[in-house]
């Protein structure tokens, strides 16, 4: 949905140059709508500081690992965003994304025995491979071959998996061996604070209270400090406790450290051998699907498509998501993408560049503030991503239920998200049903040639490289 342009021209001043430079007024935002939603997705992002880390430590071994990896982390999630908010001017904030990591350290580094200095290299690879499907439009001419039903089948599939890493954040849904999943200890002070701080915030948002999202994280998160609840993680035998306080060396300023050891590391030769070829592919498969569903998504959720369901500068932002990868991996982390989390911040009211760019400045100052971002506990910002799950479901009305070979593919997409936790499973699903459905019911020339080869390569994606 295109926005009209403001009746008035914007005035002069820092302001008015923000306005011109990020189209504010046409996208009937302002200054301080757009900081306010940075901030919001900064702190539905920003465990990603703690949480990489740990993961890449399982593969990385250098001095004083952890620390350089979170480093490395935010300066990788600044650049992401950054690029994304100044150059494709979309309020899609990127950081290292979470899967993938798993799949560098625990797959590749650690199953397959391949050095962590050559798998950067195969990450470095892969988003070159992004970089230049972008520049010649052939992601483009994808996302433009994606019928629309499908594009708002993605919309709500990424609402789900939104609301399902909330309610596994607050504790809610758990693991079961036996079940897979199951319900949680309901009574458990996260859960509690997770369903006061989605009320609150909801009745925000009704109330159309300007940056509602924003104001139930931080209540829910001065409720979690204010009563002592244990909802934050380090207590012994992996117990939760409660806030401990700040633990940097000023309180909560700590200084930042130069991740050296992991800097300019990445093998490019050596990931460029046969053997290797099938990991280089599947990170470029995964993040390939993973980024295009979630950026589609977003743009639909922000009110951004056009008439046609296409993204407006659609080559500048994929290529900014592949650039962000190759960045990512000289800095020493795994596959930087774009975040789905982004939705909150636009829940929150963002709607251009400026937000990813408030995202961006703040992993920057986080180098020096990351002991005040652990004060955000996890049943905090799962109200936010509950809540924006469920306003992301509202374009499954668009879809044409009465026709099995439009809804069938929807619903996969959408059901896929969640339950394989991966936002690219869903967009294949949906993709390799809707072309096995319009193919054997005589309507194989609605669909584009395009997604047809789409599908082909999804397929031998899942064949040849399912381990992945």
């Amino acid at each position: 949905m295109t926005h009209p342009q403001p009746s008035t021209p914007p005035g002069p001043g820092p302001a008015g140059a923000l306005d011109r430079f990020f189209g504010l007024s046409a996208a009937r935002s302002s200054v301080p709508q757009e900081l306010r939603a940075g901030l919001t997705t900064f702190l539905t992002m920003s465990y990603i500081l703690f949480v990489n880390p740990q993961v890449l430590g399982a593969a990385i071994d250098v001095p004083n690992a952890f620390v350089q990896l979170l480093m490395t982390t935010a300066i990788a999630a600044a650049f992401g965003s950054l690029a994304m908010g100044l150059i494709a001017r979309y309020p899609f904030a990127q950081a290292p994304g979470m899967g993938l990591n798993a799949f560098f350290a625990f797959t590749v580094v650690q199953g397959m025995g391949v050095p962590w200095q050559t798998a950067l290299g195969a990450v470095f690879i892969s988003g070159a491979l992004f970089v230049i499907l972008s520049a010649v439009g052939a992601r483009q001419a994808i996302v433009q071959a994606i019928p629309l039903s499908l594009k708002f089948a993605i919309t709500a599939g990424i609402g789900a998996f939104l609301a399902f890493l909330g309610l596994r954040s607050a504790g809610v849904v758990v693991s079961n061996p036996a079940t897979l999943l199951s319900l949680g200890e309901v009574t458990a002070p996260g859960a509690w604070l997770a369903a006061l701080g989605l009320i609150v915030t909801a009745a925000l948002t009704v109330r159309r209270v300007t940056g509602a999202i924003l104001y139930g994280i931080l209540i829910t998160t001065f409720a979690a400090i204010a009563l002592r609840l244990p909802v934050y993680p380090g207590g012994p035998d992996g117990a939760m406790q409660a806030f401990g306080g700040f633990t940097g060396r000023l309180g909560i300023l700590d200084a930042p450290v130069w991740p050296s050891a992991l800097v300019g590391q990445l093998d490019i030769a050596g990931a460029f051998g046969l053997g290797l070829l099938s990991v280089v592919f599947t990170f470029f498969f995964v993040d390939f699907f993973d980024a295009t569903g979630t950026l589609t998504g977003l743009a639909q959720k922000a009110g951004v498509l056009d008439a046609r369901g296409d993204m407006p500068r659609a080559r500048r932002t994929f290529a900014m998501d592949g650039l962000a990868a190759m960045f990512g991996a000289f800095m020493g982390t795994s596959t930087t993408t774009a975040y789905v989390e982004s939705a909150s911040g636009i829940g929150a009211g963002g709607r251009t560049g400026l937000s990813a760019v408030t995202v961006g400045v703040l992993f920057l100052l986080s180098m020096f503030l990351w002991p005040l971002a652990a004060a955000i506990p996890g049943a905090a910002t799962a109200p936010a991503l509950i809540l924006v799950g469920a306003l992301m479901m509202e374009g499954v009305k668009f879809v044409d239920w009465d026709d099995l070979s439009e809804s069938l593919p929807a619903f996969l997409t959408i059901i896929a998200m969640p339950l394989t936790f991966s936002i690219a499973n869903g967009v294949s699903f949906g993709v390799l049903s809707y072309c096995a459905l319009k193919l054997l019911t005589g309507r194989a020339r609605s669909v584009s040639p395009i997604l047809y080869g789409v599908a082909a390569l999804l397929l031998a994606r899942y064949l040849f490289l399912s381990g992945g």
